[in-house]
């Protein structure tokens, strides 16, 4: 399986600088990370603002590789696995701590140092937890101190996902959880204040979920069914909802003198709907494609996978961090072409918080009709 990377490289988290030391900031188009394509491994990627881990799991051993900024300086750190990580079964990077889950333990490490340095640890009984990262056995862990949180164990969590100041909590049952700061409506509870404490996201009871993804300030779910419900902040067209802060880039940039609201067949102004913050879950329309099978929120972006294996992407792309060749923003969820361009599959996308990294494999050639 090959993983590609799109979007901001200031650090060299998707491609390693070039013999003269240079780095593109901005990739618009995805990439193969080529250090990441390794024969007999299995490997998921994890991502920051400067930084990216990917996660080796091969019969004979597991670990971390870390590229971009994390080491205190701008120069890429080495691509060799790391020694403390020598048989971590999870791992997570933040602009200061890489995270490693152990079959036994939890330890947090200072990678923005010359040195990496152990600054947390914690033995733990993983009989029986399956979950990834951030929950632990008891808990999740946070990429700040105090890195420990206890968590409910009524709750049954199946997955966490962190956003900057808010949570959502997927538990076995297919219910969603939210908590932390609502600002911006990213709790999805219908009003912009914060919850100290996990609550049921009523809006969609009686909606089994299977997967949930975390952004900035904004949150998505997918249900059983393949439906996307997406809440929260819509600034950049992230929720792929209509935003106005895109159309009026749009207005601003036709070379018409006619910057008033467009006008409908009768010669009447049409009243337009613009969405800035979502408070509630609300079902988005990805056109061509009747089932999502994956979804990842960066900062201001979104990137999901259908059913079919073809990624869409939409919201913030000032650095190339939608893949459509372009550093231009939108608001509809558009299809990736590189992939089904290049006859490729998409499995598996993970948004960093610009940018974005996709697995992929080749499609299966059709067996050909024997004449």
């Amino acid at each position: 399986m090959n993983w590609f990377g799109f979007g901001f490289d200031g650090f060299g988290q998707i491609r390693p600088a070039d013999v003269s030391g240079q780095v593109l900031c901005k990739v618009n188009t995805p990439v193969l990370i080529s250090d990441v394509c390794r024969s007999n491994c299995r490997v998921r990627v994890r991502a920051s603002w400067s930084s990216r881990a990917d996660v080796h799991h091969a019969d004979c051993c597991s670990g971390v590789c870390v590229s971009g900024f994390a080491s205190g300086s701008s120069e890429e750190v080495g691509r060799g696995i790391l020694p403390q990580s020598q048989g971590c079964t999870d791992a997570l990077i933040s602009e200061r701590y890489l995270t490693l889950n152990f079959t036994d333990r939890v330890e947090c490490w200072e990678i923005q140092c010359p040195q990496h340095k152990l600054v947390w640890k914690r033995e733990q009984d993983n009989t029986g937890h399956a979950a990834a990262l951030p929950l632990v056995s008891g808990g999740y862990i946070m990429p700040k101190p105090p890195f420990f949180r206890p968590l409910c164990s009524k709750l049954c969590a199946l997955s966490l996902a962190l956003g900057s100041e808010h949570a959502v909590l997927l538990t076995s049952d297919g219910t969603v959880y939210s908590w932390g700061s609502g600002s911006h409506g990213q709790l999805g509870h219908g009003a912009l204040t914060s919850q100290e404490e996990p609550q049921v996201l009523e809006a969609l009871w009686g909606v089994p979920i299977r997967a949930v993804s975390a952004g900035n300030w904004h949150s998505a779910s997918v249900s059983a069914g393949g439906d996307l419900y997406m809440w929260g902040w819509n600034e950049s067209g992230q929720l792929g909802l209509p935003s106005r802060g895109l159309e009026e880039e749009k207005r601003r940039g036709k070379s018409s003198g006619n910057t008033g609201q467009p006008v409908n067949e009768d010669g009447k102004k049409e009243a337009d709907v613009f969405i800035s913050i979502q408070a509630f879950p609300a079902l988005v329309d990805v056109p061509n494609v009747s089932e999502i099978s994956r979804i990842s929120c960066g900062s201001r972006h979104t990137a999901a996978v259908s059913g079919t294996g073809d990624l869409y992407t939409w919201g913030w792309g000032h650095y190339g961090q939608l893949g459509h060749g372009t550093e231009n923003s939108t608001d509809e969820p558009t299809l990736v072409d590189y992939f089904p361009s290049h006859r490729m599959c998409v499995k598996d996308v993970i948004c960093g918080l610009w940018n974005t990294f996709v697995s992929a494999v080749p499609k299966e050639q059709p067996p050909s009709r024997l004449e």
